[in-house]
């Protein structure tokens, strides 16, 4: 559609007259008013108007339609040509300025060249338009993914980041975009900050398996990292994106799921060592203060180390105490160190176990021992984190995780006044009671086998397992001494066995000479059920020889025990 505007109604005729006979739509007006009204009203695709026009001129037009932000081409046509009117048509963006008289020809040609001019806009705006709702797509689709996006330039200069990378990181866009991602202050172990370098180093993609990025402010958070080359749209090499999946609750649902044979060094699939397992990994990255209790050789020393090496302070010193190896006075410098002169052999400074284990863990072994003296200033480490040196009043302040074991009944020891009241609950903020092996003999073939792969690479040896009777005698023993006593067996059994299966003669006495022993070879039925060795199976996927090394006997016997059934399996 065009509109012209004239105020000659005989050159208005004449110009529409050429223009619709060349098979245009055409709309006219006579003055400034009726033509703005037309501009509001009608969509238009070219504009003709004079120069010369009842108390306007046709630059007034062309100046409304610009300030209005309309795209559309504006000829100009003026009886009185002059370089001031042209420049100014010019400036303000007109697309051609015909002088009367105008000949059809070129009234004609211009207004040809005017609509594919118009065409050239109209196709310009709608891939701007497209451009816009592209980027706008990108953007609404960056801002919400659950992955955590950024984007740094060749420099490791941070250029982007969504939303979900702030959530993730910790991060906020505006303290990091135009900062190098590599020096910013990190709260994490900077496994993201790796990626990306080597991403920019390689220009290749960079994935990595899920992995505990051990931040502060989130425990145990696990994340799939992904980085990626940059480009632009002629192939060059602009710099990285990271891409970081947060997979913490997927994890945790596989970690209560799935069956665990053994967590750090302690070893044992049954429900309560699940349990166990999965109350370590959620106290490994806090600070808080633990007890773990538990009868001798269960294993709490090993539980201690699991807490330590699986949490933040791993790479910060793990400090054992004996506390029932020290007397009252030498446990007391042990613990806080003393000035020289403190007491008597007191010839120098020295640093006790609370400052060597700052930042760190400290681990007091057998709590339930010390006195009611070493109970206060512990009560106090614990309450304020600081402690003074043996005859020094100047207060040490530390960064520590308490670690405290035990296999006395503390609560029993609190009610005869034998342990602080204050002190136990300080230490019991959360407690860990390791079970007895009695109370988990189902994990007694994992242990067999855990402690025979175990000697045989300390005695150079290749034996596959215990047998048989071994193995009943280790299911019926009340164990005592627990896991400790179990490895001391084995290790015992070991130095004695020179053939592939340990047998009842190579264990120590007191396990031979226990009233369980003649018991069994009182009775013809076997403790080991179908049932047992059905489950073995299942787990090796019915591969025999190591389902008998599961059960800790030889194959021979899967294969006897199978035969005395009908139809076993």
């Amino acid at each position: 559609m065009i509109l012209l505007i004239e105020d000659e109604e005989i050159l208005r005729f004449t110009f529409k007259s050429f223009l619709t006979k060349a098979g245009h739509e055409v709309v006219t007006a006579e003055d400034y008013d009726s033509a703005l009204e037309v501009i509001s009203e009608i969509e238009l695709d070219l504009i003709i108007a004079d120069i010369i026009l009842k108390g306007h001129t046709g630059l007034d037009i062309l100046r409304k339609v610009k300030t209005q932000g309309k795209r559309i081409p504006v000829i100009m046509i003026t009886g009185k040509p002059s370089i001031e009117t042209a420049s100014e048509a010019v400036r303000l963006g007109a697309y051609d300025y015909l002088t009367k008289p105008v000949e059809k020809n070129a009234l004609l040609r211009v207004v040809g060249l005017a609509f594919k001019y118009k065409a050239v806009l109209d196709e310009k705006d709608h891939i701007e338009s497209e451009k816009d709702k592209y980027r706008s797509d990108l953007e609404t689709i960056f801002a919400s993914v659950q992955e955590g996006i950024v984007t740094v330039d060749t420099r490791m200069q941070v250029m982007k980041t969504n939303k979900a990378f702030e959530q993730i990181c910790g991060a906020i866009a505006t303290d990091i975009i135009g900062k190098r991602f590599d020096e910013m202050p990190s709260r994490c172990n900077s496994s993201c900050s790796n990626i990306l370098q080597e991403t920019l180093q390689t220009r290749k993609e960079v994935r990595v398996v899920p992995m505990e990025c051990h931040h502060k402010d989130k425990r145990r958070q696990m994340v799939v990292l992904t980085g990626s080359p940059l480009k632009d749209r002629s192939g060059n090499f602009t710099g990285a994106v990271l891409v970081i999946r947060d997979v913490t609750r997927e994890s945790d649902l596989e970690r209560e799921l799935k069956e665990r044979r053994h967590f750090h060094n302690l070893v044992g699939r049954s429900g309560k060592m699940q349990e166990i397992y999965k109350l370590l990994e959620d106290l490994a990255d806090s600070s808080t203060t633990v007890l773990i209790s538990g009868e001798s050789g269960t294993g709490k020393e090993l539980a201690a180390n699991a807490l330590h090496y699986r949490s933040n302070r791993n790479q910060n010193p793990l400090v054992k105490v004996n506390c029932s190896a020290l007397s009252d006075s030498l446990l007391e410098s042990e613990l806080f160190g003393h000035v020289k002169g403190a007491f008597t052999g007191a010839v120098q400074d020295k640093i006790g176990r609370f400052e060597m284990a700052d930042s760190g863990s400290i681990l007091l072994d057998e709590i339930g021992e010390i006195s009611n003296k070493v109970q206060l200033k512990l009560l106090r480490v614990i309450q304020e984190k600081e402690f003074e040196r043996v005859g020094e009043s100047k207060p040490r302040k530390i960064d520590i995780r308490i670690i405290a074991t035990t296999n006395r009944n503390l609560k029993e020891r609190v009610r005869l006044k034998h342990f602080r009241e204050d002190l136990y609950y300080r230490l019991k903020v959360v407690e860990v009671i390791l079970p007895p092996l009695r109370e988990r003999i189902s994990d007694i073939p994992l242990l067999i086998e855990h402690f025979y792969k175990l000697f045989n690479r300390r005695f150079n040896k290749d034996i596959e397992g215990v047998s048989d009777d071994v193995f009943r005698i280790f299911s019926a023993y009340p164990w005592p001494g627990n896991v400790r006593e179990l490895e001391h067996a084995m290790e015992h059994a070991f130095v004695l066995c020179r053939s592939r299966f340990i047998s009842v003669e190579h264990l120590p006495l007191e396990l031979k000479e226990h009233p369980i022993y003649p018991k069994l070879y009182s009775k013809k039925n076997t403790p080991l059920k179908l049932q047992t060795i059905l489950e073995a199976l299942e787990k090796t996927a019915g591969n025999k020889t190591k389902a008998a090394r599961l059960l800790g006997i030889s194959r021979k016997t899967i294969y006897r025990k199978l035969s005395q059934y009908e139809d076993p399996i």
